[in-house]
C-alpha cells in the first residue's frame, strides 16, 4: 500500500478517479452515480471524460440497533434488486419480517428521489456503464447497483469508487468487468475517515449537478 491515505472532498476524489478512468475517453461509456454521495464525484468524472451522467437508485437497509451497518441494500427503479448481508444479518439477528419492512421503507425513499431527480433516461444496452460511489464499505449498495444494471445489457460494467475495504471489493469483483479503487483498505472503518471533508451531500446539490449534466453539450474536450 502506498503512503496515499485519502482525499480533500469528493471533488479531488473525482478528479483523482477520472485520471483513473482516462481510457473511456471518447468511449461509447455513461456515468452512473450511485446517489447522494457518488453524485459530485461521478460528476468530475463526466466532465472530465466528456461522458454523459445519469443515476442509478440504490439504498443501503441499515440494521435498526444501528443505521451505519448494512443488513442489505435494494437497488432498481422500484427496489427489485435485493443483495444481504448474510454475516450482519445473523450477527444482528435480524428475522425475514423485519428486512422486508426495511426495504419498504426504502422503496418509498427511492420513489421519492426519482419524483425529486427524474427516472434515469440514459440506455445502457451495449454501453460502458461506470458506476460511482464516494467509497466501499460492506459492498452490498454497490454489488446491488451493478446487478440492477447489469439487467440493463451494458457490454462492460466498471466499479469506480475512491476508496474500498478489501474484502467487499473482492466480492464486487465477482460482479463487475473492472473494479478501479484508487485506494484499498484491509481495515477499513468508515468511508467518511478517508476524507478530510465529508459533509452529506444535500439533495439541491444532486438537482443542480444534474440539471448541468443535462445541459452540458458533449463531444467536445472540457476547457
Amino acid at each position: 500500500m502506498s503512503d496515499f491515505e485519502g482525499y480533500t472532498d469528493r471533488r479531488e476524489a473525482g478528479i483523482i478517479l477520472a485520471r483513473k478512468l482516462d481510457a473511456y475517453r471518447g468511449r461509447d461509456a455513461v456515468v452512473l452515480a450511485l446517489p447522494r454521495g457518488g453524485v459530485p464525484i461521478a460528476w468530475e468524472i463526466a466532465e472530465r471524460l466528456d461522458l454523459p451522467l445519469d443515476l442509478v437508485f440504490v439504498r443501503k437497509l441499515g440494521a435498526p440497533s444501528n443505521r451505519e451497518v448494512a443488513l442489505a441494500a435494494i437497488a432498481g427503479l422500484r427496489g427489485e434488486v435485493i443483495v444481504r448481508n448474510a454475516d450482519v444479518i445473523r450477527a444482528t439477528g435480524c428475522d425475514a419480517a423485519t428486512l422486508e419492512r426495511l426495504a419498504a421503507r426504502e422503496r418509498e425513499v427511492i420513489a421519492d428521489r426519482i419524483k425529486l431527480y427524474g427516472a434515469p433516461g440514459l440506455p445502457l444496452a451495449g454501453r460502458v456503464a461506470i458506476l460511482v460511489d464516494d467509497g466501499v464499505a460492506t459492498g452490498a449498495t454497490m454489488r446491488a447497483a451493478l446487478r440492477a444494471v447489469r439487467a440493463a445489457g451494458p457490454a462492460e460494467l466498471v466499479c469506480a469508487t475512491p476508496v474500498g475495504a478489501t474484502d467487499a471489493l473482492e466480492a464486487i469483483r465477482t460482479e463487475a468487468d473492472r473494479v478501479v479503487c484508487p485506494l484499498e483498505v484491509e481495515f477499513f472503518g468508515a468511508v467518511g475517515a478517508y476524507y478530510t471533508y465529508f459533509d452529506q451531500v444535500p439533495d439541491a446539490e444532486v438537482t443542480q449537478i444534474l440539471a448541468k449534466a443535462r445541459a452540458r453539450p458533449l463531444g467536445k474536450d472540457p476547457a
